[in-house]
């Protein structure tokens, strides 16, 4: 057994949690960072109409990360837990098959998205003011598409063996590369969001350079073999069925902002766009430590069920709760009480600001049960159960939040969409707590069980 499988396997979980889960933390921070500062830039070198651009385009990245997380969460569950079940060969084959996934997908995308930019912007809601700054931004995004979905995809596999640090590097060279260049493009040559675009591209293609020099020069546990890159009936289905979960969540946001788009641009115009898109920057920076907890969990719970050892999954699952519930807690008290210097950091508009108050403090009313929600579906993709994982990603914005913005705003115009957001986390929480209740009570049998055997044994 390697170094990091024996931390894994016997080092306490606080510590464990606590190894994990602070690189993964730090690096969704800046990561998040990232998101927050681009629109800084992009709104104090190009304007309202530049974020309301970037809003429009942002559908269609994340269907990129859709599938790139399709990819990564699933394979990095298998690889999990057949390192867990000392399957080595297992977790080989799985890592090569998700790199051939990644390029392969990532490449369709980039070719379907630039054929059919004109149409897809139309979709996601441009309005004739906002397309130029839309259509600048994406036609260079797309080039990026098999960096990024390489990057996101094999990433989790890194954190999935354990190397929480590297995984922390990787999401820092990108967010890093991306800040620096995002002045020197944008004011410095005077591209404008085209500038932006072109920054985050490059900062994709460094951080491809730093994976593969990881996974080519011996730095994983598992090693890279040409044969591996095949692609496996089994683990192919295995891992896309797991990792569905993820696909869903982001292809339900990419149709979600692309509803919304359409719907604020009704009640609200164009200004509503840039509104949601400042407010959804902060509320995903706010959120992006307790996602870095849930995926410190994600190895800890995925070893621990495969080696069988449901007591240290259920003990991770409780104490990740407990974190990112502080954590999302906290989010939630700064958002409530700085509202107006959080969004002007964006723009000096005094009435952008204004507008963008009353929202954030409505979207943000249920931050404090997030942590919970969150630790809970990574639970399911951890430990293989994908129809779990499937429910909890389309509750939240498939079942509840676009019938919402449907119905609500007819009743209240434009606030009838803030209002939409807490609605829909309430009633995904208690969803939650459903499926959560019944896995804890499955756990508690399987360790029961185990306990009966050993006692019989003896």
């Amino acid at each position: 057994m390697d170094k990091r499988s024996k931390m894994l396997a016997n080092d306490s979980i606080g510590s464990l949690l606590f190894r994990l889960s602070l690189p993964a933390s730090i690096g969704m921070i800046v990561q998040a960072l990232y998101n927050v500062v681009d629109a800084i830039f992009v709104g104090r070198g190009v304007g309202a109409m530049g974020i309301a651009g970037i809003a429009i385009g942002f559908p269609i990245q994340l269907a990129v990360m859709a599938i790139a997380q399709t990819i990564g969460i699933g394979a990095a569950s298998i690889v999990s837990r057949s390192l867990g079940a000392k399957n080595l060969e297992r977790a080989e084959k799985t890592m090569g098959n998700a790199f051939s996934f990644a390029f392969i997908l990532g490449a369709s995308v980039m070719i379907f998205g630039l054929i059919f930019i004109d149409p897809l912007l139309a979709l996601f809601g441009s309005t004739k003011t906002i397309l130029p700054y839309a259509k600048a931004y994406l036609s260079v995004i797309l080039f990026g598409s098999m960096f990024i979905t390489f990057n996101m995809a094999m990433n989790n596999i890194v954190r999935a063996e354990g190397n929480a640090k590297v995984a922390m590097g990787t999401m820092l060279v990108g967010a890093i590369t991306n800040m620096i260049l995002d002045p020197i493009f944008i004011f410095g040559f005077h591209m404008g969001i085209k500038g932006a675009a072109l920054a985050t591209v490059i900062a994709q293609g460094v951080t491809f350079v730093w994976l593969m020099y990881y996974f080519l020069k011996g730095k994983s546990v598992m090693r890279f073999h040409i044969r591996h890159l095949k692609p496996d009936k089994g683990i192919a289905t295995e891992a896309f069925a797991i990792g569905a979960s993820s696909s869903v969540r982001q292809i339900s946001g990419s149709v979600l902002v692309a509803i919304l788009n359409h719907t604020l641009a009704i009640y609200g115009g164009d200004i509503s766009i840039a509104i949601f898109a400042l407010v959804n920057r902060l509320s995903m920076f706010a959120l992006m430590p307790a996602f870095g907890v849930a995926q410190g969990f994600q190895p800890i719970a995925g070893f621990s069920y495969g080696a069988k050892r449901y007591d240290r999954t259920k003990k991770s699952l409780y104490l990740a709760i407990i974190v990112a519930t502080i954590i999302t807690t906290a989010g939630f008290l700064v958002m409530m009480l700085f509202p107006s210097q959080l969004i002007g950091l964006f723009t000096t508009d005094q009435d952008l600001i204004a507008s963008g108050i009353m929202p954030l403090r409505i979207i943000v009313l249920t931050f404090p049960f997030v942590g919970f929600m969150v630790v809970v579906s990574t639970l399911f993709q951890a430990i293989g159960k994908p129809v779990q994982a499937l429910i909890l990603s389309m509750a939240r914005q498939i079942i509840f939040l676009i019938p919402l913005i449907f119905i609500l705003p007819r009743f209240f115009k434009l606030n009838g969409v803030w209002y939409s957001f807490p609605l829909a986390d309430f009633l995904t929480m208690m969803l939650t707590v459903v499926l959560f209740i019944r896995e804890v009570r499955t756990m508690k049998e399987k360790i029961e069980g185990i306990l009966t055997t050993s006692q019989a044994n003896l």
